[in-house]
Protein backbone atom coordinates (compact mmCIF):
# COMPACT_ATOMS: atom_id res chain seq x y z
CA UNK A 1 0.00 0.00 0.00
CA UNK A 2 1.50 3.58 -0.54
CA UNK A 3 0.43 7.03 0.72
CA UNK A 4 -1.80 7.54 -2.45
CA UNK A 5 -4.31 4.70 -1.80
CA UNK A 6 -4.66 5.99 1.59
CA UNK A 7 -5.19 9.38 1.19
CA UNK A 8 -8.20 8.72 -2.22
CA UNK A 9 -8.88 7.00 -4.91
CA UNK A 10 -6.15 5.59 -7.44
CA UNK A 11 -7.16 7.29 -10.52
CA UNK A 12 -6.12 7.19 -14.01
CA UNK A 13 -5.44 10.81 -15.21
CA UNK A 14 -3.55 13.94 -15.02
CA UNK A 15 -4.88 14.97 -11.77
CA UNK A 16 -7.15 12.72 -9.50
CA UNK A 17 -8.90 15.92 -8.23
CA UNK A 18 -9.90 16.78 -11.32
CA UNK A 19 -11.57 13.42 -12.33
CA UNK A 20 -12.21 11.35 -8.88
CA UNK A 21 -14.31 14.87 -7.36
CA UNK A 22 -16.08 15.92 -10.97
CA UNK A 23 -17.26 11.97 -11.35
CA UNK A 24 -18.60 12.08 -7.66
CA UNK A 25 -20.24 15.36 -8.68
CA UNK A 26 -21.96 13.96 -11.51
CA UNK A 27 -22.78 10.88 -9.53
CA UNK A 28 -24.71 13.06 -7.32
CA UNK A 29 -25.99 15.04 -9.79
CA UNK A 30 -27.42 11.06 -11.47
CA UNK A 31 -28.56 10.55 -7.85
CA UNK A 32 -30.59 13.86 -7.53
CA UNK A 33 -32.30 13.61 -10.53
CA UNK A 34 -32.92 10.13 -9.57
CA UNK A 35 -32.56 8.79 -13.69
CA UNK A 36 -30.42 8.70 -16.35
CA UNK A 37 -29.99 12.68 -17.66
CA UNK A 38 -31.40 12.70 -21.48
CA UNK A 39 -28.90 16.36 -21.97
CA UNK A 40 -26.69 18.37 -20.15
CA UNK A 41 -25.35 21.61 -20.34
CA UNK A 42 -22.30 21.50 -17.83
CA UNK A 43 -20.22 25.03 -16.70
CA UNK A 44 -17.05 24.84 -14.85
CA UNK A 45 -15.78 27.30 -12.52
CA UNK A 46 -12.73 28.18 -10.62
CA UNK A 47 -9.92 25.51 -11.03
CA UNK A 48 -12.12 23.21 -13.22
CA UNK A 49 -12.31 26.26 -15.68
CA UNK A 50 -8.74 26.89 -15.65
CA UNK A 51 -7.56 23.38 -16.36
CA UNK A 52 -10.67 20.94 -16.72
CA UNK A 53 -9.84 20.09 -20.12
CA UNK A 54 -6.57 18.94 -20.07
CA UNK A 55 -7.21 17.08 -16.70
CA UNK A 56 -10.09 15.12 -18.00
CA UNK A 57 -12.73 17.05 -15.54
CA UNK A 58 -15.14 17.30 -18.80
CA UNK A 59 -15.26 13.56 -19.76
CA UNK A 60 -15.09 12.53 -15.67
CA UNK A 61 -18.78 14.69 -15.18
CA UNK A 62 -19.65 12.81 -18.14
CA UNK A 63 -18.94 9.16 -16.82
CA UNK A 64 -20.69 10.57 -13.68
CA UNK A 65 -23.88 11.79 -14.66
CA UNK A 66 -23.57 8.02 -17.35
CA UNK A 67 -23.03 6.68 -13.91
CA UNK A 68 -19.75 4.77 -14.31
CA UNK A 69 -18.04 4.06 -11.08
CA UNK A 70 -15.59 1.78 -10.15
CA UNK A 71 -14.81 1.32 -6.74
CA UNK A 72 -11.51 0.05 -5.87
Amino acid sequence: MNVFEILGPVMVGPSSSHTAGAVRIGLMTRKLLAQRPVEAVIGMYGSFAATGRGHGTDRALVAGLLGMWKNT
